[in-house]
């Protein structure tokens, strides 16, 4: 500050957590409801979710007391790939698949296209794998909602080089220096 050096703020951390349902990704909730931190059970050092995943999406969440990692994970030019397993309701055509892997507008704003698949389907609906580089509001539903297609679960399974692995909900780890390196190293 004006010239001089902070002083470190202590040891870096960096979590990576399967968030349930039901959970909202802040560090205090004006509502009152559940946070992502009260999962944090034994961990001695505040951090805050990178990025977010609504109250009804699950799904990996990291989390860190690192201001360069968070930026560098949430700026669009590093082009970190989101991966999302969306199950929906409603008639999925390939016209659809093709509108959704396309450049889409969404509340005025252009989003860039997506790696859309269809992972099963039947009757009922289908699972749908999105992988995404931007990570606007609802960004997954919204594009869903524009083809029609109801979200009724949405999780993300997958963040850059790491996935939730073993982890069942609510259950945390901390990253590997050899993770956080990778996700440094991501860009395209």
């Amino acid at each position: 500050m004006d010239g001089t050096p902070l002083p470190e703020s202590g040891e870096k951390r960096y979590i990576l957590l399967y968030k349930p349902r039901g959970y909202v990704t802040t560090l205090r909730d004006e509502k009152g409801r559940r946070d992502v931190t009260d999962l944090l059970a034994g961990l001695d050092t505040r951090v805050y979710p990178i990025g977010r995943l609504d109250l009804d999406s699950e799904g990996l969440l990291l989390l860190t007391n690192d201001g360069d990692f968070a930026n560098h994970l949430m700026h669009p030019k590093h082009e970190v790939e989101k991966c999302y397993h969306a199950w929906v309701r409603g008639s999925l055509t390939e016209e659809k698949l093709h509108i959704l892997s396309g450049p889409m507008v969404i509340e005025d704003h252009p989003i860039r296209p997506a790696k859309v698949r269809c992972l099963r389907s039947d009757e009922q609906g289908a699972l749908l794998e999105l992988v995404i580089h931007e990570g606007r509001n609802r960004q997954v539903r919204k594009m869903c909602e524009q083809v029609g297609l109801n979200v009724t679960r949405l999780k993300r399974v997958r963040e850059g080089s790491l996935s939730l692995g073993d982890l069942k909900p609510g259950q945390w780890r901390n990253l590997s220096p050899e993770e956080v390196r990778s996700l440094y190293e991501a860009e395209r």
